[in-house]
Parts: structure tokens; C-alpha cells; sequence
């Protein structure tokens, strides 16, 4: 049900919600930019500033090279649409998925979800992530998981994604894909980053044959190196508007 389908516009690029709308649409080009998308399907989400409980998520049906500020949904907590940018669909399972974190977790500025291939591949493996990278390292300790149960329609599930996730950053999605959170868009784009680098070493890794693996001191200290992962924001995030200000711009209208 749509409360209201007035759409946001430029004159409104100054306030808060169309700074985060633009942060979350130049989120969707970048993730297309590395061939993280899967057609319409996955989403990005951002909690809008303000008392209410809203937050935005991309508009079922346009591929994520697509997406702009203004055609971003901004539904509640309930999945209603409160105002639409054009096309009001959102993808049901996307709001089990992305309202569960919203809801659950005070912090949670953004949600992340990918069904990239290698991140499913790794969120398949019997063990998961492995230490296999100094990349890989530095998402262990901000990693939990979560056990696939079909299509995620049944807002049931919601209860058990949250516990899974605890206070984590970023989560394995088992069978499923993977889930990055963060205070804010660019903190939660630069923990999927990793989280996506950490699996396609792994998976590039494993097919070379057998693996080294690092000393457990050594995995320990990168973990301890790691607590201040979410702050590589402040330098990756103004240097990725510029990539894509050169490879697909018009994301913040």
C-alpha cells in the first residue's frame, strides 16, 4: 500500500535524506561497476534521518546501473511505501532482510545484500571464510553467519537473522550470499568491499589446489589490526565518487 508518491527532487539535494539518497544510489552504480549485481534482484538499503522508521531501498525492477537518488522507495517499517520515485515495487524478500537489521540494530545506517557468485561460494563452503588473505583476516572478526531457510518471505525469520548477526559488521548469508551493515553508507560499502575481495581471493585460492595458511599468532594480530576497518570509509568513499563520476555519473538526481 503507497501512503504517498510524491517523488524527491533536486530541491532538495541539500538536506539530509537526498545527501543519504545519493550516498546509497551511488552505492548501487558502484556494486554494478565491480559485477556484483544480479539483474533486479539484491538490494542496498539506508536508514532516512528522523524520528520515523524509514529507510530507502532501490525500486523492484530497474538494474542497479539504473538506480538514482530520486528513484529510490522509502517504505517503513512494515514494508509500506511512503513515497516512491517513480516505480513504487519493492522486492518483499529485500524488506525481510533489510527491515530485520533496521529494526534490530540502532547503528544500522545502511544493509548491504549481494548474491555475487563468488560470495555465495564462500557462504557455501563447509568452513566459510578462511584465513587465506590478509583481507580475509581483517573481516574475521566482524563476521557471523546465518543458515539459509528458503526465500527470505517469511518475517518470522527476521528474529533469528538479527540474533545471528549480534553486534556484527558483516555476515555470511549460508547458500544464500552476503550482508555488510554500517553507521552509514560509505562505512557499509567499504566493509562489503572487503567482505567481497576476501571471498574472490578465496575462491581463486582453493582452485589453485592446496592452501597455506597463516600461524594463529598472525591471524590474531591482523584481527586486533582490524577494529578500525570501517574507518577506511573517510579515504576509499571520496575516492570511489570519483570512479564513478567518470564511469557512470547522473547517480545523485
Amino acid at each position: 500500500m503507497t501512503k504517498n508518491t510524491s517523488s524527491t527532487g533536486p530541491a532538495h539535494r541539500q538536506d539530509a535524506e537526498w545527501q543519504v539518497r545519493s550516498a546509497l544510489a551511488a552505492a548501487y552504480r558502484l556494486v554494478s561497476l565491480f559485477g556484483w549485481d544480479d539483474l533486479v534482484f539484491t538490494h542496498l538499503s539506508a536508514r532516512v534521518p528522523g524520528p520515523e522508521h524509514h529507510f530507502l531501498i532501490n525500486p523492484y525492477g530497474l538494474l542497479f546501473h539504473e538506480i538514482t537518488a530520486s528513484s529510490l522507495v522509502k517504505v517503513d517499517s512494515e514494508g509500506q511505501v511512503v513515497e516512491s520515485g517513480g516505480l513504487s515495487r519493492v522486492n518483499p524478500a529485500g524488506f525481510t532482510i533489510h527491515s530485520a537489521v533496521h529494526m534490530g540494530r540502532d547503528d544500522a545506517g545502511a544493509v548491504m545484500h549481494l548474491h555475487a557468485a563468488d560470495g555465495v561460494a564462500v557462504s557455501a563452503h563447509r568452513d566459510g571464510l578462511l584465513p587465506l588473505s590478509q583481507t580475509a583476516m581483517l573481516c574475521l572478526d566482524h563476521l557471523s553467519y546465518h543458515d539459509y531457510e528458503g526465500v527470505a518471505l517469511n518475517l518470522d525469520e527476521r528474529e533469528r537473522l538479527i540474533r545471528d548477526l549480534g553486534d556484527k559488521s558483516m555476515m555470511m548469508l549460508r547458500n544464500h550470499g552476503v550482508l555488510t551493515t554500517g553507521k552509514d553508507v560509505p562505512e557499509a560499502f567499504t566493509y562489503l568491499y572487503f567482505l567481497m575481495k576476501a571471498c574472490e581471493i578465496q575462491v581463486k585460492a582453493q582452485s589453485c589446489g592446496p592452501v597455506w595458511m597463516p600461524s594463529e599468532q598472525a591471524i590474531q594480530t591482523t584481527a586486533e589490526q582490524s577494529q578500525e576497518l570501517g574507518n577506511a570509509a573517510k579515504l576509499t568513499w571520496p575516492a570511489l565518487l570519483r570512479l564513478l563520476d567518470r564511469e557512470n555519473p547522473g547517480y545523485a538526481v
